[in-house]
């Protein structure tokens, strides 16, 4: 019972963290031509985003627990443990990519001369963590899809 929660847990949470990052993924054509001006008002719309922060860290909490929970079990602890290793990897990203754009930026209320190099950074790390995320969230549903078939054959 309890694995069964946290395999619920690990695949909501990480649906969750699919949210705005699917929403970045999607805008990114519309958004990486904007000018100066216009990007720096689009931004505007992300305030408040950080919060779902606090759904990444619960995915990653999880997906971890979950890896820990099937370790030696084969295949489900492998898919597990990749869904975890991906979910770290959007933290990296974030942290390599978009904490810093958005740091030289102020939050995008400036724009300093390597904006564009900036705008670039920010656009395609969010982008690239879209499709981890969903990678992960795929191996999760196919690690619980996986295991309900073994319980009942």
């Amino acid at each position: 019972m309890v694995l069964s929660c946290v395999r619920f847990l690990a695949i909501v949470l990480t649906a969750l963290a699919l949210v705005p990052a699917g929403a970045h993924l999607f805008e990114l054509p519309g958004k990486i031509a904007l000018s100066q001006d216009d990007y720096l008002i689009v931004q505007e719309i992300y305030r408040g985003w950080s919060l779902f922060g606090f759904v990444l860290v619960g995915a990653l909490t999880a997906t971890l627990v979950l890896t820990v929970m099937l370790y030696g079990r084969g295949w489900p602890f492998t898919l597990a443990c990749i869904a975890f290793l991906l979910v770290t990897a959007t933290l990296a990203i974030f942290f390599i990519g978009a904490y810093p754009a958005n740091q030289a930026t102020s939050d995008w209320t400036l724009a300093p001369p390597n904006w564009r190099d900036l705008r670039s950074q920010w656009e395609y790390g969010h982008a690239l963590n879209a499709v981890l995320t969903f990678v992960a969230l795929c191996l999760l549903v196919l690690e619980a899809v996986l295991s309900g078939r073994r319980t009942q054959v």
